[in-house]
């Protein structure tokens, strides 16, 4: 890989330059990362042990709360280590291996969202044909479809950036390894690859969150047919959902979208899909559910009850 390259490691700049602002969002940051792990861990645990398991939406939430701590440790380590760190250097290899594991695991994720919203469509739209549509099955093949999808999106996203030469300078500004930071430090013309990349990932995010909205506009459209009761629970669900998707794909279409050398806030954005929605998906998907608060009550109190027996 590197014979075609003067450059065999990077300096990412990070997130600040301010060294007193470094040391305290190195405490946040800690504390963000702690909190991905231990507030998924518990809806991880929770819906395991439970009977909530069996339904197809918290079978996808279940796995999003496996995705979100798997994601965020591709990114956030090397993103605290750098607020401290002197020498904030990263290898080639390392940095093309981060730029495809984040794209992979942040794909699956993204589509899980999606499956997550399918869901919800067929529960309120179709509930008469709801368990022979969504069954164990079907959610097992849109997790796999998940997977085999983000695979290949990583894959051309990595087959992108292999192919440009790199002869200097050789400094990031970001605090990970992503394909529109790489792509400015490029000494070749990146005008084609810079579309690809935008093709590649801006679109189909933007492609998908209009789908998704497309699909919330006929389930508030459907919800009108509902009683109040049902409408209430529904939209219970639907909200925390949408609260989700906004919080990702909002900041993604910001960052991928536009052209990779114009001025824009990559760094800032892209904090809320690395860092603040993982952080938040487990107290979006609980304080707003009473099944989930409920099943987190009966699980937890069971649990501790057997630890300290």
């Amino acid at each position: 890989m590197e014979k075609h390259n003067n450059v065999t490691e990077f300096i990412l700049l990070g997130l600040l330059m301010n060294k007193e602002m470094r040391t305290i969002c190195f405490v946040i940051f800690m504390a963000c990362y702690l909190s991905i792990f231990l507030g998924n861990f518990i809806i991880f645990v929770t819906i395991m042990y439970s009977h909530l398991m069996q339904e197809p939406m918290y079978y996808f939430l279940w796995h999003l709360s496996f995705m979100d701590p798997c994601f965020t440790s591709t990114i956030i380590p090397r993103l605290i280590n750098d607020l401290i760190a002197e020498t904030k250097t990263i290898s080639y290899n390392c940095c093309m291996t981060q730029l495809f594991t984040s794209h992979l695991l942040g794909g699956v994720e993204m589509f899980i969202l999606v499956s997550m919203a399918f869901d919800r469509y067929v529960a309120i739209c179709k509930p008469l044909h709801y368990l022979t549509i969504i069954n164990r099955q079907r959610c097992n093949m849109l997790i796999l479809l998940a997977w085999l999808v983000a695979f290949w999106h990583s894959v051309a996203q990595l087959f992108m950036i292999l192919r440009l030469p790199f002869c200097g300078p050789n400094q990031i500004d970001h605090y990970m390894c992503d394909s529109k930071p790489l792509l400015k430090l490029a000494c070749t013309d990146t005008h084609i690859a810079s579309i690809l990349v935008i093709a590649n990932t801006g679109m189909v995010v933007l492609a998908t969150f209009l789908v998704l909205v497309a699909s919330y506009i006929v389930i508030l459209y459907n919800l009108r047919k509902h009683s109040s009761e049902g409408r209430h629970k529904a939209l219970s669900t639907f909200a925390s959902h949408v609260m989700v998707v906004v919080l990702f794909f909002i900041p993604c279409i910001s960052t991928y979208i536009p052209p990779p050398r114009s001025l824009n806030n990559d760094k800032e954005f892209s904090v809320f899909y690395t860092v603040i929605a993982p952080m938040l998906n487990p107290l979006i998907y609980t304080l707003r559910n009473v099944e989930m608060k409920n099943a987190i009550r009966k699980v937890w109190s069971r649990k501790l009850g057997l630890l300290f027996k």
